[in-house]
C-alpha cells in the first residue's frame, strides 16, 4: 500500500502532538544513536533532532513518497528505505522511536521484543500507536465497506485492522529485557472544521486501504457514503466544528 506525504501533513500539528508527548517521556539526557522508525515525512524525526542534535539521528520508512518528503524537510539527516518487519539496527541504538507505525504490522509484538536486542544498555524503545479501531471513525469505514456496490470486494477480502492487544500483553512481552516499562493511553479530542475534515484526516491513514480496495471506480462514492455516516456520528459543536476522539497507546521501555 502506497502512502501520500502531502495527505498526511494536512493535519501535521495534530499528528505530531502524540510524538511530542511520547518524546517528553523518554528518560535520556543524550542520544548518540537515535533512529525514527517509520519516520513518515520527517515530522517526528525533526523533534528528535531538536532535542538531541542532528548528529547520530536517522530515520527509516518503507514508503518512498514519505522518504522523499523527509529528505526535503531535513536534508542533513540520513533517511533510508527499510522494512520494519525484518529490520534490525546495525549497531546498538540509544533510542528507537516509533510514532504511529507498528499498528500496521500484525506481528508487531514479536518485532518490538526483538528491537529491545538492538538497544544499548540503558537505551530506550519508545512507541506510540493509534488505538482507535473501535471508534466511530473506523467502525463506519467497515459499515460502509459492506453496504454499497463495492461490498463484493470486501466480502472476498477484508481490510479491517485488528484491535491492539491489552497493555498487559506488551508488558509481558517486553519486561524480560527491560529495567522498567511505562505504558499509558491518551484520548485526544481534536476539534476539526467538519465531518468532511475527518474524511481528509483518515484518507492519509486508516481510510486509505478501504479506498484502495474499493477501486478507482468506487473511490469517490465510497468516500461520500462514509461522509454521510460521519455526519450523524459526529454532531457539530456550538462553533460548528466537530470533535474527533482519537485514543492512542504509548509505551517507553528502558533496556536493563
Amino acid at each position: 500500500m502506497a502512502w501520500s506525504a502531502s495527505q498526511y501533513v494536512k493535519f501535521e500539528d495534530e499528528r505530531t502532538r502524540p510524538a511530542r508527548d511520547l518524546l517528553a517521556q523518554v528518560p535520556l539526557e543524550s542520544a548518540l544513536h537515535a533512529i525514527d522508525l517509520g519516520c513518515g515525512p520527517g515530522n517526528s524525526t525533526e523533534l528528535i533532532v531538536e532535542r538531541f542534535g542532528a548528529h547520530g539521528v536517522s530515520g527509516l520508512d518503507s514508503d518512498m513518497d514519505m522518504l522523499e518528503a523527509a529528505r526535503k524537510r531535513l536534508p542533513a539527516t540520513p533517511f533510508v528505505e527499510a522494512d520494519l518487519s525484518t529490520w534490525q539496527p546495525s549497531e546498538p541504538a540509544d533510542l528507537l522511536f516509533a510514532n504511529a507505525v507498528f499498528q500496521w504490522l500484525p506481528n508487531h509484538i514479536e518485532i518490538l521484543a526483538g528491537l529491545m536486542d538492538g538497544l544499548a544498555p540503558g537505551g530506550v524503545l519508545a512507541v506510540q500507536m493509534p488505538d482507535n479501531v473501535n471508534e466511530p471513525s473506523h467502525l463506519l469505514m467497515e459499515e460502509t465497506a459492506h453496504d454499497g456496490p463495492w461490498r463484493e470486494a470486501f466480502a472476498r477480502q477484508g481490510v479491517r485492522r485488528k484491535p491492539l492487544p491489552a497493555p498487559s500483553v506488551y508488558y509481558n512481552s517486553l519486561i524480560a529485557k527491560s529495567a522498567r516499562i511505562d505504558i499509558w493511553h491518551t484520548a485526544y479530542n481534536h476539534p476539526l472544521e467538519s465531518a468532511a475534515a475527518i474524511v481528509e484526516w483518515v484518507k492519509g491513514t486508516g481510510l486509505r486501504p478501504y479506498l484502495d480496495h474499493a477501486g478507482p471506480e468506487h473511490r469517490d462514492a465510497f468516500a461520500a457514503a462514509y461522509l454521510e455516516r460521519l455526519k450523524k456520528a459526529y454532531p457539530e459543536m456550538s462553533d460548528g466544528r466537530v470533535l474527533l476522539r482519537f485514543p492512542r497507546i504509548f509505551m517507553v521501555a528502558v533496556k536493563g
